[in-house]
C-alpha cells in the first residue's frame, strides 16, 4: 500500500509543482517512509513510500528507464517475480535488487499494453510514455489497490485516493446523485461512479491509455467459464487446491516487517492463518500476529450469535502465534466517524466497519504492515448449492433428493424449503418473478420523486437485466458471484481504512490462480453429501483443527453492530430521522425512513430495517460534513 497522483495537461500547460506537492500532503497517510515527485513540462507525476516487502526498501519512485523514454508511478506487490524475472532476462541482476516497479517497467518495454496480463499481484500504475506522449494506466484484477481520476479535453488527473484529485482547481465537486441512489438501493454493481460527478474509479482488470485526442479504456483479463478442471480422484483435486491456496498464502507474506492475520474464527481466515503460520514456522522460526474483534459484553441473547472465541482459541493454541484481540462491543458504530469520513472520501455501506477501525489501529501498534485477510473466500471457493439445480436440470432426480436431503441434515433446514430453493425455485422463468412490476427501491427509503426524477426504475431495471442469471448452471453462478462489482466495492473501502493505518491488506482469495481453479473444477468438488466448500474442507486436513475444518456455522456481526447502534446514537438517530432531516429529504422518503426507524425501535435485529436506517444516517451524516 502506497500513494500514486498525478497530472497531465493535454493542452500542453506546464505543471505547477505546488499541486503535485499539495497532492502528496493529503496522500501522506498512505506512505510515511518516502515521497518524491516527478515534472516534466505538462506531466508530472508523484509518490508516497511505505515499506513493506523488502524490495520496497531499494524502491524510488517515480522511477525513470534508463534510456529516459519511461517513467511510472506504481502502488504494486508482484507475485510472479521468477516467472518475470527469467521472462524479462534479468538473471543476470540479484533478484533480491529488483525492485516490483523495475519488473512492471521492463515487462512494459517488451509487452507494451498487454504487460497487465503477465502480472500477478495487486497493483495500480501509471506509466508516462514519452514516444507515444501518452499515460498508460492499470489495475489489477480484483480492485485491491485503488485508482481515481478525472478527465476533460484540458486534464487528466489520477490518485489512489479521491482527496488527492481535489487538490487541483481543474476537478469539480459536484455530487452524483445517480451514485446517491446506487447507495440508497445498496446496489453496488456500478464499476466506475463515484459520489463525485466525473470522477471515475478505473475498473479492476481494465487498464487505461489517455492521449491528447485518446482515451481507450481496456478489459484486459477475465475469468473464462468454459474451462474445465478434471482429475482422476477427490484426493487429487485436494491436493491440487491446497498447493495452490498454500501459494497463495505464501507469495503474500513477503514482509520486512513483522506479518498478521485477520482471525475472525471462520473458515477463511482459520485457513489462511494456518498455513501462513506453517509457512512462517520454516522461515527462520518467525511469528504470525493474529488479529480478533471479541464480544465480551453483548447481552447473551446477541453473543451466541456472534462469539467466535472457541474457533479462535483453537488456532491461536498452535506454536508461532502470537494472539491480539480487541474488544469490539464496548464504542458506537459510529465512533471516530469525522475521521473515517476524511479517509473514505465518499459516503459508505459498509455497517461493521467500525471494528475494522479498531483492528487496524491495533494492527499499527504491533507494527505490523502486512496483514492477510479473509476476502472473499464464500465467492472464489463457492458453497456449492446450485450443483443441486444443476442435478434437476440433468434429469438426476434420485441424486438430487439424495444430496438435497443430506445438506438439510447437515445444515438443519426443512428439507422442503431445500427442494424448492435449489431444486425448483431457480427452473421459474424470471418473468414470472416481474410480474408485479415494483420497483427495486420500492423496499428502501428512496423518495419516489427523487426516483422518477433520475428514472431509477429503468436504471435499476436494465442493471437488473446485465446481471440476471436465473438460468445458468452452477459454473456461470460462480462466475457471475466472481464478477459481481460488490467485490471491488468491499476491496476499495477496506483499502481507504486500511491506509489510515499505515496497514496493507493482502488478500489470498483473490489470487488468480485460485479463482481460475476453483471455477473450473467439477460442480461436485464444492458441494457433495451435504458439505459446502467442499473441495477447501478436504484440503485442509491436516492443516485446520478438526472443528474449524467440519464446522457449519458462521458468525452474525450484525449482532454486535444492530443493537450497539441503537443503543449508542440514539440521540444522533432521533435528530436525523425525526427532529431534522432537510439535508436528506430530497432523496428520502421521510415518512417511510421513520416507519423503518419505528420497525427497528421494536426489533433492532430486523436486517432491512436496520440496513435502511444505517444507509440514510450514513449519508445525512456525509452531506452535512461536505457541506459544512
Amino acid at each position: 500500500m502506497s500513494a500514486i497522483f498525478g497530472v497531465y495537461y493535454l493542452e500542453g500547460k506546464p505543471i505547477d509543482s505546488t499541486h503535485l506537492g499539495r497532492m502528496a500532503e493529503v496522500l501522506a497517510h498512505r506512505g510515511h517512509d518516502n515521497a518524491d515527485i516527478w515534472i516534466e513540462e505538462s506531466v508530472g507525476m508523484g509518490h508516497r513510500m511505505l515499506w513493506t516487502t523488502p524490495e520496497s526498501l531499494l524502491e524510488k519512485l517515480p522511477l525513470v528507464s534508463s534510456t529516459g523514454n519511461l517513467v511510472i508511478t506504481a502502488d504494486a506487490r508482484i507475485d510472479n517475480r521468477d516467472e518475470l524475472i527469467s521472462a524479462l532476462q534479468l538473471n543476470d541482476q540479484a533478484s533480491a535488487k529488483i525492485t516490483d516497479s523495475q519488473l512492471i517497467l521492463s515487462a512494459y518495454e517488451k509487452w507494451g499494453e498487454q504487460c497487465p496480463e503477465k502480472l500477478l499481484g495487486d497493483f495500480a500504475f501509471v506509466i508516462w510514455d514519452k514516444y507515444q506522449q501518452i499515460l498508460f494506466c492499470a489495475r489489477d484484477i480484483m480492485g485491491v489497490r485503488p485508482f481515481y481520476y478525472y478527465h476533460s479535453s484540458q486534464i487528466f488527473v489520477f490518485a489512489s485516493e479521491i482527496k488527492g484529485l481535489l487538490c487541483l482547481p481543474e476537478v469539480p465537486r459536484r455530487l452524483n446523485e445517480l451514485r446517491i441512489g446506487q447507495y440508497l438501493a445498496r446496489i453496488f454493481e456500478d464499476r466506475e461512479t463515484t459520489f463525485y460527478e466525473d470522477i471515475l474509479r478505473l475498473p479492476a482488470a481494465h487498464s487505461l491509455v489517455i492521449g491528447i485526442e485518446t482515451k481507450q479504456i481496456r478489459r484486459y483479463w477475465s475469468l473464462d467459464p468454459s474451462l474445465e478442471i478434471r482429475l482422476s480422484s477427490n484426493q487429487e483435486y485436494a491436493e491440487a487446491y491446497r498447493e495452490i491456496f498454500t501459494e497463495a498464502v505464501r507469495c503474500r507474506l513477503r514482509s520486512a516487517f513483522p506479518v498478521g492475520s485477520m482471525l475472525s474464527g471462520g473458515l477463511d481466515s482459520s485457513s489462511i492463518t494456518c498455513v501462513a503460520r506453517n509457512i512462517l514456522s520454516q522461515q527462520k522460526h518467525q511469528e504470525l500476529h493474529t488479529f480478533s474483534a471479541i464480544f465480551p459484553n453483548l447481552k447473551t441473547e446477541y453473543l451466541q450469535l456472534i462469539d467466535e472465541r472457541f474457533y479462535v482459541d483453537l488456532v491461536v493454541a498452535q506454536d508461532g502465534i502470537v494472539p491480539h484481540y480487541i474488544e469490539a462491543d464496548s464504542i458506537s458504530p459510529l465512533t471516530d466517524y469525522d475521521q473515517i469520513f476524511w479517509y473514505m472520501d465518499e459516503g459508505f455501506c459498509a455497517p461493521n466497519i467500525y471494528l475494522n477501525w479498531l483492528i487496524y489501529q491495533k494492527v499499527r501498534e504491533k507494527n505490523v504492515r502486512i496483514i492477510l485477510d479473509g476476502i472473499d473466500g464464500d465467492t472464489t471457493i463457492s458453497h456449492g448449492q446450485a450443483y443441486l439445480t444443476d442435478l434437476i436440470r440433468r434429469l438426476q432426480f434420485k441424486t438430487f433428493l439424495k444430496e438435497a436431503r443430506a445438506y438439510a441434515l447437515r445444515f438443519y433446514l426443512p428439507w422442503m424449503q431445500v427442494i424448492w430453493q435449489w431444486g425448483l425455485q431457480p427452473l421459474i422463468p424470471e418473468f414470472v418473478w416481474k410480474i408485479s412490476g415494483k420497483p427495486i427501491w420500492m423496499d428502501t427509503a428512496i423518495n419516489p420523486a427523487f426516483a422518477k426524477r433520475l428514472n431509477l426504475s429503468d436504471y435499476f431495471k436494465e442493471q437488473q437485466q446485465k446481471n440476471s442469471h436465473t438460468s445458468v448452471t452452477a459454473r456461470e453462478l460462480h462466475w457471475h458471484s466472481l464478477n459481481s462489482g460488490l467485490i471491488q466495492y468491499a476491496l476499495e473501502m477496506a483499502d481507504k481504512l486500511s491506509s489510515a493505518c499505515s496497514v496493507s491488506l493482502s488478500f489470498p482469495f483473490c489470487d488468480r490462480r485460485l479463482m481460475e481453479f476453483c471455477l473450473a473444477i467439477p460442480p461436485e468438488q464444492k458441494f457433495s453429501s451435504g458439505w459446502t466448500r467442499l473441495v477447501a474442507r478436504r484440503a485442509m486436513a491436516g492443516i485446520l483443527p478438526p472443528e474449524l475444518q467440519t464446522r457449519i456455522t458462521k458468525a452474525n456481526l450484525g449482532a454486535s453492530f444492530k443493537p450497539k447502534f441503537l443503543e449508542f446514537e440514539h440521540r444522533i438517530l432521533d435528530e436525523i430521522i425525526i427532529k431534522n432531516p432537510k439535508n436528506i429529504e430530497d432523496y428520502v422518503d421521510i415518512s417511510a425512513l421513520r416507519m423503518a426507524y419505528s420497525r427497528y425501535l421494536s426489533d433492532p435485529m430486523q436486517e432491512q430495517d436496520a440496513m435502511t436506517v444505517y444507509t440514510v444516517v450514513n449519508l445525512a451524516a456525509w452531506l452535512q460534513k461536505i457541506q459544512s
